[in-house]
């Protein structure tokens, strides 16, 4: 197989997407030396490689209902709609027990993107040399801009990966992966538009350079898909996306909207497999 990186968006619920094509990969065995997530992406990456199918769903679609995993109480009790320590520390210390063992001795690697709020730039920390602190790692990238509080990790505060580098494939080429694989959380068409009113309200006092991002990441957003556009037709990337569009929201809290969208990345993975191995240079075997 041809060495080929693994790129995974965020989106927040929309991950569910990427969490149904993990779990096809992991019914074909089929593990990537290199993967690179933010927000939802890189949480869902962390359940692959500990080798544990059915978890995402399990986390992400079974405890939906839960107040503690997404409500307002949250919010007017910590100012955080997701209830980070229920989801990561609970849920994979007691509830759904994650499996440190086989993610910590793993052989792929994991990078995952969050968001400096002093610099306004991208910091990134892979698992061979941050595994012991993975998962406070993965809490920052999903620390959503005012919905979540950041996250202080050696000397830094941190939030949202996906808020300055939201598909991170130059971070994967840069890091020495010509060959991507993408899995998008968002149809094709789709684009995102610059921050209403509403969202121009919100600031952040203390950290100025997010709030710059903020305000342009609708653009940086659109040039990345651009720019993916460009590498996919030169036969560098292979894309992923829903095949179809759902009504399926960042705060989506409906089950069978959820599980919906849960299958459609299985089998979206499913029916372009054999493309996919093609791109990767695998043979199938048929019988």
């Amino acid at each position: 197989m041809k060495e080929a990186g693994l790129v995974l968006e965020g989106g927040g619920m929309r991950g569910v997407y990427t969490a149904g094509v993990l779990e096809y990969f992991m019914e074909q065995s089929l593990y990537f030396p290199y993967v690179i997530g933010v927000s939802a992406g890189a949480c869902m990456a962390a359940s692959y490689l500990s080798r544990q199918p059915g978890r995402n769903r399990a986390v992400n679609i079974d405890f939906v209902g839960d107040k503690r995993y997404l409500s307002w109480r949250n919010y007017i009790r910590k100012r955080e709609l997701f209830g980070m320590d229920f989801i990561f520390d609970e849920i994979p210390n007691q509830l759904v027990p994650f499996d440190y063992d086989t993610f910590l001795h793993s052989s792929e690697q994991l990078v995952v993107g969050t968001t400096d709020c002093e610099t306004g730039n991208a910091a990134y920390y892979g698992k061979d040399k941050y595994g012991e602190d993975m998962l406070k790692i993965l809490r920052a990238s999903s620390s959503l801009p005012f919905v979540a509080p950041a996250v202080s990790f050696e000397g830094r505060v941190l939030l949202d990966g996906g808020i300055v580098d939201p598909i991170p494939i130059k971070k994967a080429q840069h890091d020495g992966f010509e060959k991507n694989v993408i899995v998008l959380t968002k149809p094709a068409g789709y684009l995102k538009t610059p921050p209403g009113r509403i969202s121009a309200m919100f600031k952040y006092k203390k950290h100025p350079k997010i709030n710059e991002r903020l305000e342009t990441r609708y653009k940086l957003y659109n040039d990345t898909l651009d720019y993916i556009e460009e590498e996919e037709m030169k036969g560098n990337v292979f894309v992923i996306r829903p095949s179809v569009s759902l009504p399926v929201g960042r705060v989506e809290k409906k089950k069978d909207r959820l599980e919906e969208l849960y299958q459609l990345g299985w089998k979206d993975a499913e029916t372009q497999y054999e493309r996919l191995m093609e791109f990767l240079g695998v043979k199938i075997e048929t019988v």
